[in-house]
């Protein structure tokens, strides 16, 4: 598959989402990177935005098995991993397979999973593996979770998610809320039909998907992009806000991200509007502020706008392979 027909399935699937979620198509085709890096995306906003609609219809779009798990803090690892059963007719015992044994995982409210269930996810968002009873089991490919949460400090029983699961997911974005035209398409639909919600169609499948993850690889990312993009991440780690920058992981992921996106504008290379088109999503909540800066209330989408524009911006001299 070449690069244009990324590029033109890629607009299918973000139509075909539209039509069910009324969201700026920024943050939607930045759902979509997640999905051609093979990572994961964290979706953060009030109750209500359509995180779970929008889940729900990348999955249908891209012809995805899909499954939510809501996550409470009496939920225990096995109800997300599975556990074994016995099979009295082969006499023997057999995975009873969880709701992590899909193509795409709705993670709902992830910060209200206890220390252990989130252990758990973590092994299946690194590893795309889980382990019952000591014994491990391969999770289906594609995978990828779709995590949310509400703000912190809003609703009870609400926690921040500790570091090393925040730097495993690839984008963290938020919908928000509609603007008044928007608000008013939403109640036009809701006017014109008897379903609650829109239906969405599937575009894609599996083996299509792949092959654009697979095409997506093939992005050139010349020398001086892969200087700009390391200028950034250490520029990150010597800020006096910040405690703890950018890790090696999340340096590796940026890089990704930024193939994925010049591959749905149709692109065979990456040019530096790549890279700042999603670099505050990318970076900004892989950043630990020092204690001076949080008592200062200082932004992380800010530290990164001062970062960017702190760090020379190369010239891109071909876009191709030399």
């Amino acid at each position: 598959m070449d690069l244009d027909e990324v590029h033109e399935r890629g607009e299918r699937v973000l139509d075909e989402v539209s039509r069910s979620v009324v969201a700026d198509r920024a943050v939607l085709r930045r759902v979509l990177t997640g999905v051609l890096s093979g990572e994961h995306v964290l979706l953060e906003d009030v109750p209500g935005t359509g995180k779970t609609l929008t889940a729900r219809s990348f999955a249908t779009a891209l012809g995805l098995s899909f499954s939510r798990i809501q996550f409470t803090p009496d939920l225990l690892p096995s109800d997300v991993t599975g556990t074994y059963v016995f099979d009295d007719r082969e006499g023997s015992f057999e995975v009873n397979e969880g709701p992590l044994f899909a193509n795409v995982v709705l993670a709902d409210e992830i910060t209200r999973a206890s220390p252990k269930t989130r252990a758990a996810l973590l092994e299946a968002m690194t590893e795309r593996q889980v382990t019952v009873d000591g014994e491990t089991h391969p999770l289906p490919s594609p995978f990828f979770v779709v995590a949310t949460q509400n703000p912190v400090g809003r609703g009870e029983g609400t926690f921040s998610l500790p570091e090393a699961q925040k730097d495993r997911f690839l984008i963290k974005d938020s919908l928000g809320y509609p603007d008044k035209a928007a608000e008013r398409k939403l109640l036009n639909r809701r006017d014109a039909r008897d379903t609650s919600t829109p239906s969405v169609s599937r575009v894609l499948s599996a083996d299509v998907l792949n092959e654009m993850q697979q095409a997506t690889e093939t992005v050139y990312v010349e020398d001086g992009i892969k200087e700009y993009i390391v200028d950034i991440v250490h520029k990150t780690r010597s800020d006096p806000r910040v405690a703890v920058g950018v890790s090696p992981y999340g340096c590796q992921r940026l890089f990704e991200g930024v193939r994925a996106t010049a591959a749905i504008y149709g692109r065979s290379f990456v040019v530096p509007d790549d890279v700042k088109a999603i670099a505050h999503e990318t970076l900004a909540h892989r950043l630990v502020p020092t204690a001076e800066a949080k008592v200062e209330n200082i932004d992380r989408c800010q530290i990164v706008d001062d970062v960017l524009a702190e760090v020379s911006v190369p010239t891109v001299s071909r876009g191709g392979r030399a």
